[in-house]
């Protein structure tokens, strides 16, 4: 029998006619909004943009991977919390930065947990934040296939 984390995922994306950028997305029974900014010409600012659904992705499957071990460990976590920021910004080795190409993302996690607990569990904490499966995936090398239907 196959487990919940071997089936395929899929996710429903909507930008129906008449709007510019607010998008529709549907995963299962749950529905949400994105769309970006007022700072960008025809974003209405109803949800977040796409790249705040990706840190928020990453930082939630974050958070409850450090939940999960902390239980299994039994350790006197009360919160546990994550600011994530993301840019681009050059490589330190930069030959061309004059070039907006030259530029890469980075992520910056911050992970935040209150309880009483000693240094070297909160490095281990550190640990596992960085093995949750979104984080493997983004630092992973990645296939998109992409095909197109048209109707």
């Amino acid at each position: 029998m196959a487990k919940d984390s071997d089936k395929q995922k899929i996710v429903h994306v909507h930008l129906p006619k008449g709007e510019t950028f607010t998008t529709t997305l549907t995963a299962g029974k749950h529905e949400l909004t994105s769309d970006e900014p007022t700072s960008v010409e025809g974003g209405k600012d109803k949800g977040p943009d796409p790249y705040d659904y990706l840190l928020m992705s990453l930082g939630s499957c974050t958070v409850m991977t450090i939940r999960m071990y902390i239980r299994h460990k039994g350790w006197p976590v009360d919160d546990v919390y994550m600011e994530l920021r993301h840019n681009k910004r050059h490589a330190e080795d930069c030959n061309n930065c004059d070039d907006p190409k030259s530029k890469i993302d980075v992520i910056e996690k911050e992970v935040i947990v209150e309880g009483d607990l000693t240094d070297k569990q909160v490095e281990r904490i550190l640990d596992i934040s960085k093995k949750c499966p979104v984080h493997r995936t983004l630092t992973s090398d990645i296939t998109i296939e992409s095909s197109i239907e048209h109707r």
